[in-house]
């Protein structure tokens, strides 16, 4: 059942819904595929998991086209078909020390779930969190409320720091026990390279076209490095998170 849906940016939207079986099993990085019951929309939705809270799940979308148009329209007390936790999410150590999340645009709600996991397992880690927006986001406050070391990159410069989430730790050029990250491809392509100069190990949330969401449908597959080849992985069942330094990020 939908408890809320709300507009949080530009064609940027927030939905919870009364999820137990899902929040029970979630792990940040995972994600659900929303189905939708008209009819003529007949592929589900991939959104990833943002926040769970008690028996609810919220997650984050941009509106792109007619599927998600439509998912913005629900209304609270509207039920919806919902299958998850899908695929693998971020693996933590619990040995970790310091940390680096990085986020860009709809990538960022992920990271949430995951510094909420990360500092309930460890409460001495310290986490920074390096968010890239193209303007100024409401879920800034979201990150703020777990962490005091929030860094803000956007296109515009109306924060701290004009440019992108992988230019600004770049600019820190801090040492990390790992980075997680997630984000468009390019971004993640960008910071992979960053990581393995550094000598930081570093898991990506990767972003593709789904389908099915159970890797049925073989549409979402990237290439991952073997040895002096590759091998196709699905990101829907083998990730969506991946080690960086396996992703074959061009050819």
């Amino acid at each position: 059942m939908i408890i809320s849906n709300t507009q949080i940016g530009e064609n940027i939207f927030s939905i919870t819904m009364e999820l137990p079986e899902v929040a029970r099993k979630a792990v940040a990085g995972q994600f659900v595929q929303v189905y939708l019951p008209k009819g003529e929309h007949l592929l589900p939705r991939p959104i990833s998991i943002s926040n769970v809270d008690g028996d609810t799940v919220t997650l984050v979308y941009h509106v792109v086209g007619a599927g998600t148009e439509f998912i913005s329209t629900l209304q609270e007390g509207e039920t919806v078909k919902v299958l998850g936790p899908l695929g693998n999410g971020f693996t933590q150590n619990g040995n970790l020390k310091k940390v680096a999340l990085v986020g860009g645009g709809i990538g960022t709600p992920p990271l949430l779930q995951l510094l909420k996991e990360l500092k309930t397992k460890n409460p001495n880690i310290e986490v920074d969190v390096y968010l890239g927006f193209r303007s100024k986001s409401i879920l800034i406050e979201e990150f703020k409320k777990l962490t005091e070391n929030v860094y803000i990159a956007t296109d515009s410069g109306e924060e701290e720091f004009k440019g992108n989430a992988v230019d600004l730790i770049k600019e820190k050029n801090i040492d990390y026990d790992e980075i997680f990250s997630c984000g468009p491809n390019v971004m993640l392509s960008n910071l992979a390279s960053y990581a393995e100069t550094k000598n930081i190990k570093c898991q990506v949330c990767m972003e593709e076209r789904m389908a099915c969401g159970i890797g049925a449908c073989v549409g979402c597959v990237i290439k991952i490095a073997d040895g002096d080849t590759f091998i196709y992985k699905k990101v829907c069942k083998d990730g969506p998170v991946f080690d960086s330094n396996k992703v074959v990020w061009h050819g």
